[in-house]
């Protein structure tokens, strides 16, 4: 049985998972994953939110902790919420986006 090599492709699978709950859908097709960077084992995601009062923030960011602390190999997870790019609707994914009506 072969193991996937931990890298940001697999983190970024993995946040798949993980819903806007307002929106109902993943945060990596709404765009709001920036940067996935794995050093040995050590995983850091700078992401943002839709807005800096999202309520479901901290819901987010629990579960994106959760879905990549899951991966075989990751030994530690630090997400940065980011407001530099500001999120707008032209980062989510174009064919979520059409499917949207935007």
């Amino acid at each position: 049985m072969t193991t996937a090599v931990l890298n940001a492709d697999v983190v970024r699978q993995a946040l798949r998972q993980v819903k806007d709950p307002e929106l109902d859908l993943n945060i990596i097709d709404l765009g709001l994953v920036y940067d996935v960077e794995v050093d040995d084992g050590d995983v850091r995601i700078q992401m943002t939110l839709t807005s800096p009062g999202c309520p479901a923030g901290p819901m987010i960011t629990n579960d994106a902790h959760k879905a990549v602390r899951a991966l075989e190999g990751v030994k530690d997870v630090n997400i940065d919420i980011v407001w530099e790019p500001y999120w707008t609707p032209e980062k989510i994914e174009p064919k979520v986006r059409a499917m949207m009506g935007f």
